[in-house]
């Protein structure tokens, strides 16, 4: 564990100066801590969580897609209609829907919610999950395919008159002009760890996206992204998308005991094989964001101010499951230190899931908009990261070994 340096109330270069928030949405009660039988929408539930998220001052919510899911358009276009301000983000796979088709969903679900509709292309981690619905392309010709992908719903979305297409993925004939987004070109994000996914992500995404790493370790896939976005001429650099779980609780050490209680829960439901796609990941993952979570694990349970790993190597690495431990304000200081290194979208979902982003949002997000609040009337840094030393100090320390088995 890392001891940092005196505070400085200087912002840091690498800082971002406006950060937004995301969530996920979840269609029903089931989660990793009490996994529940169930393939369908509980909708009382659905809407709670969505009124939840508007409430709570999140920005956007990502919908998710899988080959056992639901579909992530229909949901995104429900969650439009049940909001006013959050922004809906479609998980898509290029294999699943042809780009012009997608193009035109997406530009009816940016009129539909005037201008809130933004895209996360998912090329493929797995192999398996791919074949489940009948793609068979190998990994790196599946970024080659969601490159080709983005340039045609770019090209579908501002094209003035018909074109032609004739590329190694896709071909067509005088198409267009494409059904308009509400205002202007919809935001791409994709991410992934491979050389594939930061080669398009560099030169083509507006976002992209990472789970959560210890501060130096991202910092450094940060510089990469923007490295090639800058080889590649652009002047306007990919934001960054860091995804945290987050267990929070009043102080510091009821957070440790509540996350020792859940990572046994979540563990024995993995071991089972109970929550949803966790019956297809068993065995070593093929996703290289899945090798690097497991291997910061094997390395150490804890960084910097608050990182628990212990949560990703029980679930075998099996997607966003890094978290962030402690009280609202040793957490909220934690997010901040990822602000400083260049993250401006902050994903923040929990494993009782409607009841964090309930707290999350009334605990978490105010802190820190108000020390974002701060830098911009003074300039500076505020206290709350002096204040709040998480990992940095050895009792922290000492909560977090104390309940492991």
């Amino acid at each position: 564990m890392s001891t940092p340096s005196p505070f400085d109330p200087t912002i840091p270069e690498t800082a971002a100066r406006e950060v937004e928030f995301i969530s996920l949405s979840h269609l029903n009660p089931s989660t990793e801590l009490a996994p529940v039988p169930s393939r369908g929408i509980d909708l009382p539930y659905f809407r709670r969580y969505v009124r939840a998220l508007e409430d709570g001052g999140y920005d956007y919510t990502l919908l998710p897609y899988g080959s056992s899911s639901a579909d992530s358009f229909v949901v995104a276009s429900a969650v439009g209609q049940l909001t006013e301000r959050i922004k809906p983000i479609v998980a898509l796979r290029p294999n699943t829907t042809f780009p012009l088709v997608a193009a035109q969903k997406l530009a009816t679900l940016d009129q539909l919610t005037e201008g809130r509709a933004v895209v996360h292309l998912i090329s493929g981690g797995s192999d398996a999950e791919q074949a489940r619905q009948g793609d068979y392309l190998p990994k790196d010709e599946r970024y080659a395919r969601t490159s080709e992908y983005i340039d045609l719903l770019r090209r579908a979305w501002t094209e003035p008159a018909a074109f032609s297409h004739d590329g190694t993925y896709y071909r067509f004939d005088d198409f267009g002009p494409g059904f308009a987004p509400y205002d202007a070109p919809i935001p791409i994000s994709i991410g992934g760890q491979s050389d594939a996914a930061f080669e398009v992500g560099g030169r083509q995404a507006d976002v992209f996206s990472f789970w959560g790493e210890p501060l130096d370790d991202l910092r450094g896939e940060i510089e990469r992204v923007h490295r090639i976005a800058r080889e590649a001429g652009r002047t306007t650099l990919p934001r960054i998308w860091v995804t945290f779980r987050p267990i929070v609780a009043a102080t510091d050490e009821l957070a440790w005991k509540k996350a020792h209680e859940y990572v046994e829960r979540i563990g024995a439901t993995f071991e089972r094989a109970a929550f949803g796609k966790q019956l297809h990941q068993q065995g070593a993952p093929q996703n290289v964001g899945s090798q690097r979570a497991l291997g910061f694990a094997e390395r150490s349970e804890l960084y910097d101010r608050a990182l628990w790993t212990r949560t990703a190597a029980v679930t075998n690495g099996a997607g966003a499951a890094t978290a962030l431990v402690g009280s609202p304000e040793t957490v909220a200081a934690a997010i901040l230190d990822y602000v400083d290194r260049g993250a401006d979208l902050v994903s923040i979902r929990g494993y009782d899931t409607l009841n964090d982003a309930v707290d999350y949002g009334r605990h978490v997000l105010p802190l820190i908009r108000q020390e974002l609040a701060h830098r911009t009337a003074t300039g500076r840094r505020g206290t709350l990261q002096a204040e709040h030393l998480g990992g940095y100090g050895e009792a922290y320390r000492e909560l977090a070994t104390a309940g492991a088995r």
